[in-house]
């Protein structure tokens, strides 16, 4: 087994074993929405569906990126999200697919498309690796295994700079990011893992030509302590743990970029009530992981349950607001009660 399938395995055992991983830091409590005792509508009149890359959702879900690589058990979990996805029309992006281009066994839990042939999916490379020596043939073979609709660079320096192996070179990598943007046929859409995206992060992001971005908060798993439990002395990533700019917080602050680039909330988003608050500060699609990845190691049918119960949340959600539809709630600010949001 290569160091990189042992990593994955790690990582999976990791965040479904160890409680602690996952922050639970529930920011999104913090805000309260203006409750409607008189909607106005009818609860099976509203509509949650939405379009992200050009295909239709039924309501503004991706399961986020979780794994891939050369074992049976990594094979299953994607094949399971893959199954499941399809059947609810929900999207999909896959785990970082640097593994299968050094380990061609490694690609089967990566050919998805066939079970989930009309669903958005989402491919997945390290931006640092730009700089050790993948190139944007890397960039179109990882898109071309999936055959993704789009192509996720992410970002993960606090990461890479706990893990014993972690890459840690991220200079000049604008530039980088800028010519793979520019010359791959699928968008590019940058996120962080769990530490959050800053203004001066989009800047650089929107000069490199980046419409998409996934501001990937803190609040819920912490790949800081995740690598804290592979190393010999666990002290820096516990230290580091809760590191990082909230998801609500960090969305609050791509309030001026909002028209110039279509946002992801991801980061401690747990239910479908968090998925609206999301959307009211202006993302159009929200990503989870860790509440599909247990149900992913037993089946398909385990991970449509729980999509069905947050598209039920979110549903009711809406509903309480008086949104007919996501145009009645992305970006509308307003809906928030002040008093409980500073």
């Amino acid at each position: 087994m290569t160091q990189i399938n042992k990593r994955k395995l790690d990582h999976i055992h990791i965040v479904s074993e160890d409680g602690a991983v996952d922050r639970r830091r529930h920011y999104f409590d913090q805000i309260r929405l203006t409750h409607r005792a008189l909607p106005e509508l009818n609860l099976s009149d509203v509509n949650p569906s939405t379009i992200f890359l050009g295909k239709k959702l039924s309501f503004p879900l991706l399961i986020s990126s979780m794994t891939g690589g050369a074992d049976e058990e990594l094979v299953k979990i994607n094949r399971n999200l893959a199954v499941a996805a399809e059947a609810e029309g929900v999207a999909l992006a896959v785990g970082s697919q640097r593994v299968f281009l050094s380990d061609d066994a490694a690609a089967e839990s990566f050919r998805l498309r066939e079970l989930a042939p009309t669903v958005p999916l989402i491919g997945n490379l390290g931006a640092v690796q730009l700089n050790y020596h993948l190139g944007f043939a890397d960039c179109e073979a990882a898109v071309k295994v999936l055959d993704a609709d789009a192509l996720y660079l992410h970002l993960n320096p606090l990461q890479e700079a706990v893990q014993p192996e972690g890459d840690t070179d991220f200079s000049h990598l604008r530039d980088k990011i800028a010519t793979i943007v520019q010359t791959l046929k699928e968008p590019v859409i940058v996120k962080e893992v769990g530490a959050g995206i800053s203004p001066e992060d989009v800047e650089h992001l929107l000069a490199a030509g980046v419409k998409h971005i996934d501001v990937a908060g803190t609040g819920g798993t912490s790949w800081s302590m995740v690598e804290s439990r592979r190393g010999d002395d666990p002290s820096l990533g516990e230290l580091f743990g809760d590191w990082g700019i909230p998801t609500p917080v960090a969305l609050r602050k791509m309030k001026p970029y909002r028209h110039e680039v279509e946002l992801i909330a991801s980061g401690g988003v747990r239910n479908g009530i968090d998925m609206v608050k999301s959307l009211i500060l202006g993302a159009s699609l929200c990503g989870m992981a860790r509440p599909f990845l247990d149900p992913a190691r037993d089946s398909a049918a385990a991970v449509r349950t729980v999509i069905r119960r947050l598209k039920r949340e979110f549903t009711t959600a809406m509903f309480l607001l008086g949104a007919g539809d996501l145009g009645d709630l992305k970006g509308r600010e307003e809906l928030i009660l002040d008093e409980y949001w500073h």
